[in-house]
C-alpha cells in the first residue's frame, strides 16, 4: 500500500489507477496478489549523486604561502591573513579546506616567530659587536 502511495504521489500512478489498485489491495489475500499491483510501476528516478562540497580556495593559498614562507619567509604574513579569512568562510558556507587553513596559519605563525627571532638576535649580536667595537 506505501508502495502504490508513493507511486501515486510521485505521479507515477493516475488517481484512477491508485483507487483501482488500493481496492485490489484490500481484497487481496496472499502476498503474491499484492506484489502483482506494484510490479509493473515505473521505477522511481534514481536521486542524483551528491556534488563533493568545494575546497575553499584562501585555504589552498594559505597552505601555499606557509610552505613558500618556510623557503621564502615574506609569504608567512598573508599565510596567516588567508588562513583566518578561509577559516571563517569555511565556517560560514561549509566547504572543505579547514585542515588546509590550519596548516597554513600554523606554518604563517611559526615562520613569522622565527623571523622575529632571528631579527631579535642579529639586531642584539649587531649591538654587542658595536659596543665591543667603541
Amino acid at each position: 500500500m506505501e508502495t502504490l502511495k508513493d507511486a501515486f504521489t510521485e505521479g507515477r500512478l493516475t488517481q484512477g489507477e491508485y483507487e483501482d489498485r488500493i481496492g485490489l489491495a484490500f481484497q487481496a489475500r496472499t502476498s503474491g496478489e499484492l506484489s502483482a499491483l506494484t510490479h509493473d510501476l515505473p521505477r522511481p528516478p534514481l536521486p542524483l549523486p551528491a556534488r563533493p562540497p568545494r575546497t575553499n580556495s584562501k585555504a589552498v593559498g594559505a597552505l601555499v604561502c606557509g610552505v613558500s614562507g618556510v623557503f621564502v619567509g615574506v609569504t608567512a604574513i598573508p599565510a596567516i591573513v588567508l588562513g583566518h579569512m578561509a577559516r571563517r568562510e569555511i565556517r560560514r558556507t561549509g566547504e572543505q579546506g579547514d585542515g588546509l587553513a590550519v596548516g597554513g596559519l600554523v606554518l604563517g605563525y611559526v615562520v613569522t616567530i622565527v623571523m622575529v627571532v632571528a631579527v631579535a638576535l642579529m639586531v642584539a649580536l649587531i649591538t654587542a659587536v658595536v659596543h665591543e667595537a667603541g
